[in-house]
């Protein structure tokens, strides 16, 4: 694995790929219907994916002066996509999602397996009962297999033992952003600082800054590289999420492989539905986003709140808070001991992450 973006993602691949060739025995000889189970895994995980948690992680073991070519390193970077695939496939059980990545949600591909058994004779929703269970448990195999891979990389245990608490840190810290996430929907918050704090936990510290500062800790950095990983990864963590958000309401479903206005159907308590009941001048568009969020799959009315959002002048406030963050996450890079190699690589995944679609 190189420091070029592709060849990251395609080493992160193979190192999945020949994690499961050697860990898959061990579960498909319990049963069958386990086997099916851990296919729908290993298909999840081998098939999308942006692999942007590996990515961090080497780009900061490389910015701590890490060696390229250390292959144990490169498969403990690469074990962080299954604690994604956890996170993923447990989120679109929460949010009763249909797809992800333009197929089949891991949930409602083990319901289409039930009802595709000849054994299988009871209801329709004793089979999607059935889908939303054992997806649970794949996920719950995913955090497993993130763990194994994590410990069994061929890293020495005292370099493990140095990033061991970032890593426990981050899984603790999105299990938290989920609950608060939940959280909000429930109670129908709406408020900037609820948003930005399941922002905080649930994204920024995940996604980017603890699996910076996990590869910087494998290679032993020290504090003034550590401090930059923390600010530049806090702020382009969020600007990350409020890209994610924007795309949760106006991306193009070819592309995100999600329906347009998803969240706004999943009733997601986010910063651009904040900024938009904020800015609107009209009392009854305000009242409307509140009521119907989370409330209504109508097309027409997801549509409406889609507008108010547009009209409100949300949209330009987030890009420009979103352009704000990268720059402040960036400016963090100035001054630390990091090479000029890292910060031309955090620079571009900074842009890459966080850039309007097109």
């Amino acid at each position: 694995m190189t420091f070029e973006l592709t060849s990251i993602q395609k080493g992160v691949t193979e190192n999945l790929r020949s994690f499961l060739a050697a860990n898959r025995e061990s579960v498909d000889v319990i049963d069958p219907h386990v086997k099916v189970a851990a296919d729908a895994l290993a298909q999840f995980v081998i098939s999308g994916g942006k692999r942007v948690r590996p990515l961090y992680a080497w780009a900061g073991y490389i910015g701590g002066g890490g060696d390229k070519d250390n292959e144990a390193v490169q498969r403990a970077c690469s074990s962080l996509e299954f604690i994604q695939a956890c996170a993923l496939v447990h989120d679109d059980i929460i949010d009763a999602s249909d797809t992800r990545r333009g197929n089949p949600t891991v949930h409602r591909t083990m319901e289409a397996y039930l009802n595709g058994s000849d054994e299988f004779t009871g209801s329709p929703e004793m089979a999607e009962e059935f889908g939303r269970s054992v997806a649970i448990l794949i996920g719950d195999l995913a955090l497993v297999w993130a763990e194994d891979m994590f410990m069994e990389s061929g890293v020495p245990l005292d370099q493990l033992m140095r990033a061991r608490p970032a890593w426990k840190a981050m899984r603790a810290e999105v299990i938290g952003g989920q609950i608060l996430d939940i959280s909000a929907e429930a109670m129908g918050e709406t408020s900037f600082d609820t948003a930005r704090r399941v922002n905080v936990y649930k994204t920024a510290s995940y996604t980017i800054a603890r699996p910076l500062q996990i590869g910087g800790l494998l290679a032993g950095v020290d504090e003034d590289i550590l401090e930059a990983y923390r600010g530049y990864g806090h702020n382009l963590g969020i600007a990350f999420q409020l890209r994610d958000d924007l795309l949760g309401v106006f991306g193009d479903p070819q592309v995100t492989g999600k329906p347009a206005g998803d969240d706004l159907r999943e009733g997601k308590r986010t910063e651009l539905l904040a900024a938009a009941v904020d800015l609107t001048h009209d009392t009854a568009d305000a009242e409307f986003l509140l009521n119907k969020v989370g409330a209504t799959t109508d097309p027409q009315e997801i549509e409406a709140m889609a507008e108010i959002i547009r009209t409100s002048g949300a949209v330009d406030v987030i890009e420009e808070r979103i352009e704000n963050l990268r720059d402040e996450g960036l400016r963090y890079l100035q001054g630390a001991s990091i090479s000029a190699e890292t910060t031309r690589i955090l620079t571009e995944l900074a842009v890459k992450t966080t850039q309007r679609a097109k």
